[in-house]
């Protein structure tokens, strides 16, 4: 039977106790890993997508600034960040009921930390809030076998974590939460078959209302109640299928369970990547490849005809057929893998590749994310790899020395890094990459 109690009291009543002093210096530190990874992403996203970004910035004039100095609104700047930050999927993620990139919320809680000259402790405080109301709701239910997008418990939890760097006490910070949720169900469309540049405007979407939220309820705008459990609410509706009690697990460690991405693509494809780079084979000697993989990669990255003919980015890094049949016939996989969507040795592989969810794979997510590839040669021959955890995973994590490399490859200074990690002794006031 469904736990009904209202989640948004839950996640108030944390939020208002937390505090930086009640942190594990290992979530304080792996906290600080996902802000430099975060801003790493967001400088190669820049370079590449910027452009767009600053047109769109032109029309939203305020007094917050981007990471980059434009300024803007106070909601645009949380989407800009967000947008740059998320659009290489390279950023971090969370596994279980639901997926989620919880590092989206950097967006708005750096652009807000800028306008406040938040302490380095204040912002850590508020990340940790927010890392931890994400992935315990990703704990609790499902959103995408319903047909809505994770950016739903991205909301909740930037929404939490911004009113706490705003200073709110528990009622308002109950009320962000039920102003981010309640006007604002996302489509899981975003995600489905052919995709778009949204992939990275929702999780943008999402941290704009949320922040937008916290902002309203600073000035004293009330939500509804029951936002969660009310009679109309998310899990009445939407999600029938929600348990309140992986909420109440929140100590502010929620970060240390959340997984870095060592390769530019979805999570989903981190092993089927890091597997076919131990295969040496001649893409024209190939007869079949079969990816065997567990059902939400499958459902996710394998899903539609689009997935086998990729004609952009967004799409492209959505597809394992494509990844992993870039991976075969490059030997390597980085940014520039992306270019060869077109590339008529890697068109030709993608046609036989055949992805296949293996049921005992799927009882074993999210605790492992098992993935084999068997490639069936011309001659007869085959040839296979397995992996249970990729790079990156809580269980075989990238280092700290590794994260940096990963973000100074991708273009952030080393001075910026440097500030992240000694981010306790710093104030954000004008912080920009």
């Amino acid at each position: 039977m469904n736990n009904v109690e209202e989640a948004s009291d839950i996640i108030a009543d944390f939020a208002d106790g937390m505090s930086y002093e009640r942190l594990d210096r290992k979530a304080v530190q792996e906290l600080k890993k996902r802000m430099i990874d975060a801003l790493g992403n967001f400088v190669e996203s820049k370079r590449e997508v910027g452009a767009v970004l600053d047109r769109a910035a032109s029309e939203f004039n305020g007094n917050y600034a981007t990471l980059s100095g434009e300024q803007v609104s106070p909601d645009f700047a949380a989407f800009y960040n967000t947008f740059l930050i998320r659009y290489l999927d390279f950023n971090d993620t969370y596994l279980s009921k639901e997926p989620l990139h919880p590092s989206d919320m950097f967006g708005a809680l750096f652009a807000l930390s800028a306008k406040l000259n938040a302490s380095g402790k204040d912002l850590i405080e508020a990340a940790a809030v927010g890392y931890d109301v994400g992935t315990r709701l990703c704990d609790s239910g499902s959103l995408r076998k319903v047909g809505v997008d994770h950016v739903v418990f991205l909301e909740a939890a930037t929404a939490a974590a911004a009113a706490k760097l705003l200073g709110l006490k528990r009622d308002q910070i109950k009320n962000a939460v039920s102003l981010a949720i309640v006007p604002n169900v996302a489509l899981r469309e975003t995600r489905s078959g052919r995709l778009s540049m949204w992939k990275a405007g929702a999780a943008g979407d999402a941290t704009r209302k949320a922040i937008f939220a916290a902002l309203i309820s600073k000035a004293g705008i009330t939500g509804p109640e029951l936002p969660f459990s009310g009679a109309m609410g998310l899990v009445k509706v939407i999600l029938k299928e929600f348990d309140t009690s992986p909420l109440k697990r929140m100590n502010g460690s929620g970060v240390v369970d959340t997984l870095i991405k060592e390769f530019p693509a979805e999570y989903h494809a981190q092993g089927a990547i890091e597997a076919a780079l131990k295969m040496n084979v001649k893409p024209e000697n190939v007869q079949e490849v079969v990816v065997e993989s567990y059902e939400a990669a499958k459902t996710i990255l394998a899903d539609s005809p689009a997935k086998w003919s990729p004609t952009n980015r967004e799409t492209a890094d959505h597809s394992l057929p494509f990844m992993v049949a870039v991976t075969l016939a490059k030997h390597s996989f980085w940014l520039d893998s992306y270019n060869y969507m077109s590339d008529p040795v890697v068109v030709g592989l993608m046609k036989k590749v055949r992805v296949e969810e293996i049921a005992e794979f799927t009882r074993k997510y999210p605790a492992t994310l098992p993935v084999r590839i068997r490639i069936r040669l011309n001659d007869g021959s085959t040839l296979e790899e397995y992996l249970e955890l990729p790079k990156g995973h809580p269980a075989r994590p990238m280092s700290e020395d590794e994260v940096l490399q990963k973000a100074r490859r991708l273009g952030l200074s080393q001075d910026k890094a440097e500030f992240i990690m000694s981010l306790e002794d710093r104030r954000l006031g004008g912080f920009a990459v």
